[in-house]
């Protein structure tokens, strides 16, 4: 069984509950699909455990921003992930670790395949910067355009949106209610995304990740401190507050 994992963007509160039920559940791989850093107040931890326990990470939008440019961030987003890359640069910690962080990060591939699945950040056709939101299932070009590019592959598992849900060919989409937390492919492509770890965004302020045996995407929802991370966040002058009241929120 693999776990895939996404948008966790520097929450160690939301992190530690998640690994702690995948350990529970006898989870085989822990795949992340990106945005490890970015808007969360711990950056550093927050690499270190993925490094640790993760078999890779894709390339997110908040890595590449972090390595190169972030000029199409939002002013708040921007701000973080300035203040990010200054905390992996950090001169009082071992350089030893900054250069682990920062090879790691130019380590991240965009996409991956493998039997029946294909992985990214965010779409198919822009495995980084693309979204997929519900309201996408209806555009009939775009959806088009992702599924032209499977190939040999069943599903496709993304994050990126941090709205999870089930995009399947030919149908709208449909939340991980809506299926019971159980999305049994068959032979149907479908385009999965996982939800976010560290900042939901579809109005549940429970992380979010998605786990898959071969047969069926089964949807996992867990209850973290989500205070105590908006207490770091308030607790650092460089870090929007907004960042931490959208947590309580899930949005």
């Amino acid at each position: 069984m693999i776990a895939f994992i996404s948008d966790l963007h520097s929450n160690t509160e939301a992190l530690g509950v998640v690994l702690e039920e995948i350990e529970r559940l006898g989870v085989d791989r822990i795949i992340c699909l990106g945005d490890v850093i970015g808007y969360g107040p711990e950056p550093r931890e927050t690499l270190l455990k993925v490094i640790d326990i993760c078999e890779f990470s894709l390339l997110g939008n908040h890595e590449q921003g972090c390595m190169f440019y972030a000029s199409d961030f939002n002013p708040k987003a921007r701000q973080a992930i300035d203040w990010t890359r200054d905390q992996l640069n950090r001169r009082d910690c071992p350089r030893e670790e900054n250069a682990a962080f920062w090879n790691f990060l130019d380590s991240m591939k965009e996409t991956h395949r493998e039997d029946d699945f294909l992985l990214a950040h965010g779409s198919p056709r822009d495995p980084v910067k693309e979204y997929l939101v519900p309201k996408d299932s209806a555009d009939e070009a775009k959806m088009k355009g992702c599924f032209d590019l499977f190939q040999d592959a069943r599903l496709c598992f993304v994050g990126h949106s941090h709205v999870p849900g089930v995009y399947q060919e030919g149908a709208f989409y449909r939340s991980p209610t809506e299926v019971d937390n159980v999305y049994e492919p068959g032979s149907n492509r479908a385009i999965i995304n996982v939800g976010s770890v560290g900042q939901p965004r579809d109005g549940d302020t429970r992380s979010c990740f998605a786990t898959y045996d071969g047969d069926a995407v089964r949807f996992h929802r867990l209850d973290y401190d989500h205070q105590a991370t908006a207490a770091k966040i308030r607790a650092i002058p460089e870090l929007p507050d907004y960042l931490a009241d959208r947590l309580a929120q899930g949005r």
